[in-house]
């Protein structure tokens, strides 16, 4: 245990080295230009100040608009088969017509039946109106009127896939607009928290947080507008605030957007914003556009038309341009919420949060002090117990705390008030393994005259009981990383890092430093 080849000591030394250069980026004492060497530690929320915002998903929009969907799908498939109905409607979450006709019961239950067959959506809810979980609908009939309804299994998995779509799409208009290492995370059900360490003011990411950005295409109704047997509605124009009756029937919607980029209107030097579709999108769109020239098209977001432009001629290249009065920023912020793509449900901002940097720098004080507090503590007791040999631990301990915080930059991990809890409790546990060993030495130098032999026994007698300690607290932080959040996460991270960095300190660089004494006093009498 205590022999060391020349390639184990360059090896050794070369690593503390790279560490050190690692290390000392994160006081700007060296100008690093290096990819992968460019790295620091980010100081979170609570220790650099900044703004958190808790966001809330409305679903009964969502749900609407898949019932919406089913409506108008429903609605078709009805007119092609000249099914008499009325009261087409969507109340309380549930679409719900009447048959005027009762021998045409058996037509509706067949178009339902056979949709359920194409989509698997609807299932017939039984005489005890038991529904199946295995489908996305249920249904019943209550004389001519029939009820159609989504399952709770549909809605969970709604539920489920709008906030993990909302939280990508949120990360993403983040990190549009240059936030460095925010924290989006799930919390509960319906809920994300986005932390944005070193930002005070956060009105622009409220604004841009908090629009859906959904993107349609339709066509605005002229007097010879059939609507394709679907219907027309009213949307709000943005310029003058009128209804206009558009029809329900979408030509494309953004998202087949590929592209989005603010920009100038050559002719009327008008802030605009141009977009791109990808394939699927382009062929829509020509085809929409080639078969209507001459119709005003109506492009809509969030339910308000933002322009409408007339179709001159087929648009073959799948590209084209959005105005709508934009001034620079709102078009800038348009491009990125069209880029980001839209959320899949309405979000609002149910609470918000801004730590000042004063507070920040309070913390990062107090936690510099407690560090310190403890380091010397340590450090004093060691040299008391142990001599020399407590200052091989204490250099050790120094290294490790150097390496520590070296893994965090690599890794580019954010340092939060409980990671510094997380170093100090760090620095008792790498001290922990020299104690071990130094006892079990003492133990061994009782009944062995050679100062070399008893030392590399302690190493090897010591070496599983300190592996199945630093183990099982390895794993108890491992499963605070992943069960825990936030300042939880940040605690487990710097946990487990100085586990492992203590343990590559205690049988490297301090094995090395007793080792090369313990070499040069082989016959000296050993005080420890």
């Amino acid at each position: 245990m205590l022999n060391f080849s020349r390639l184990k000591i360059g090896f050794i030394i070369s690593s503390i080295l790279f560490f050190f250069y690692i290390f000392l980026g994160n006081f700007n004492f060296i100008n690093k230009t290096n990819l992968f060497l460019d790295k620091k530690v980010n100081l979170g929320l609570d220790l650099q100040g900044g703004s958190y915002l808790l966001l809330e998903i409305d679903m009964n929009p969502l749900i609407n608009k898949k019932l919406e969907e089913k409506t108008v799908d429903l609605k078709k498939k009805f007119n092609e088969k000249k099914l008499d109905f009325k009261n087409l409607n969507i109340l309380n979450n549930k679409i719900t017509f009447e048959i005027k006709n009762s021998s045409q019961k058996e037509i509706a239950i067949n178009i339902i039946n056979k949709t359920n067959n194409e989509e698997n959506i609807f299932s017939r809810i039984n005489k005890n109106n038991i529904e199946n979980s295995n489908k996305d609908f249920v249904y019943k009939i209550e004389k001519d009127v029939f009820i159609l309804q989504f399952n709770e299994e549909h809605i969970k998995r709604l539920k489920k896939d709008a906030i993990n779509q909302s939280i990508e799409i949120v990360r993403k208009r983040v990190d549009q607009l240059g936030t460095k290492e925010p924290t989006i995370q799930q919390k509960g059900e319906n809920r994300i928290i986005v932390e944005l360490p070193g930002l005070s003011d956060p009105s622009t990411f409220k604004n841009i947080l908090g629009k859906t950005a959904q993107l349609n295409f339709k066509f605005i109704k002229t007097g010879n507008s059939s609507g394709d047997n679907l219907g027309f509605e009213k949307v709000k124009n943005k310029s003058d605030g009128l209804f206009i009756e558009v029809e329900k029937r979408l030509i494309v919607s953004g998202e087949n957007l590929t592209d989005a980029q603010p920009g100038f209107d050559r002719e009327t030097n008008q802030s605009i914003v141009s977009f791109k579709f990808d394939n699927i999108g382009a062929k829509k769109f020509a085809n929409a556009t080639k078969d209507n020239v001459g119709r005003p098209l109506a492009i809509i977001l969030d339910n308000e038309i933002l322009s409408s432009p007339v179709i001159r001629e087929p648009i073959l290249t799948g590209s084209g341009q959005i105005s709508g009065g934009f001034t620079v920023e709102e078009a800038n912020q348009l491009a990125i919420l069209l880029r980001a793509g839209a959320l899949p449900a309405p979000m609002k901002i149910i609470e918000e949060r801004t730590v000042g940097a004063d507070l920040g720098k309070d913390s990062i004080r107090y936690g510099i002090i407690s560090f310190i507090a403890g380091f010397l503590l340590v450090f004093i007791y060691m040299v008391y117990a142990y001599k020399l040999f407590g200052i091989f631990a204490n250099i050790s301990l120094l290294l490790n705390i150097v390496i520590l915080i070296s893994v965090l930059s690599i890794f580019g991990s954010t340092l939060t008030l409980p990671g510094i809890a997380g170093i100090v409790l760090t620095v008792g546990m790498a001290i922990d393994t020299n104690v071990i060993i130094y006892e079990r030495a003492k133990e061994e130098l009782k009944i062995e005259k050679s100062n070399i032999i008893a030392f590399d026994i302690a190493y090897k007698k010591s070496l599983l009981t300190i592996i199945d300690s630093n183990l099982t607290t390895l794993i108890a932080g491992i499963i605070l990383f992943y069960l825990g959040n936030g300042p939880v996460k940040g605690f487990a991270v710097t946990l487990c890092v100085g586990l492992i960095t203590s343990f590559f300190t205690a049988f490297t660089v301090s094995r090395l430093m007793v080792s090369k004494y313990l070499m040069n006093n082989k016959f000296k009498v050993i005080n420890i």
